[in-house]
């Protein structure tokens, strides 16, 4: 695997009250399919499973064993889990590439005071290298979260809004009062995105600081 780009993230410090932005991490901010579908394709070789990579990656968004039932007794789904994770930093990070306008996303909160905020349903050592070798600026790291379940990071962590691809996150920033901002970037496209509630509805990030600047931070 290539060396992980050096530390972004920041180390932890009281908010003091600065408000922050959170983001949500596979198909948010960083293309997880190609290694997403690499590990899994790797599963499926030593199990002789056969596994669809193209209906795992239109499903990212749950946790791990949500997605590892589909394939796999649930008495052996723990096992699959503990071997995902075991290869994920070898195969699947070095896959992973910036989703468009990402960097500029970020680059937009904090050029506007903000503290930024990912919180993923990936498991927090894989969570952390993502951010890591994508070289994403960010003041703080919460993985293994999913849906509604976020709500008490974000809360933490004062986030005035929440972006994510899943209805999910829709959830998430609900649970936390947070303004909802969702890309359509996932599984769910921008009419299933509204319909489900979303406040704002982007195609991708691209937009996004445009949207900033018509939203109240402080």
């Amino acid at each position: 695997m290539p060396e992980l780009s050096s530390s972004r993230i920041r180390p932890s410090v009281p908010t003091g009250g600065v408000p922050a932005v959170g983001f949500d991490l596979d198909l948010t901010l960083a293309d997880t399919r190609a290694g997403i579908s690499a590990v899994y394709a790797a599963l499926a070789a030593e199990t002789g499973v056969a596994i669809d990579t193209g209906q795992v990656v239109r499903r990212i968004g749950p946790p791990l064993e949500v997605e590892l039932a589909y394939w796999f007794p649930p008495g052996d789904v723990p096992a699959m889990a503990a071997r995902y994770r075991a290869m994920y930093a070898d195969v699947a990070v070095p896959a992973t590439v910036v989703m468009p306008g990402a960097v500029a996303a970020l680059e937009a909160v904090r050029a506007r005071g903000g503290r930024i905020v990912v919180v993923s349903g990936k498991n927090q050592a894989d969570t952390e290298r993502t951010v890591r070798y994508l070289g994403l600026e960010v003041d703080a790291v919460v993985g293994g979260l999913f849906g509604a379940d976020k709500g008490v990071a974000l809360r933490e962590h004062g986030a005035r809004a929440y972006i994510g691809d899943h209805t999910g996150d829709v959830d998430a920033a609900r649970a936390a009062s947070a303004v909802s901002v969702a890309v359509a970037t996932g599984s769910f496209d921008s009419a299933a995105l509204s319909a489900y509630g979303a406040d704002v509805v982007l195609p991708d990030l691209r937009p996004f600081p445009g949207w900033l600047d018509g939203f109240r931070l402080g």
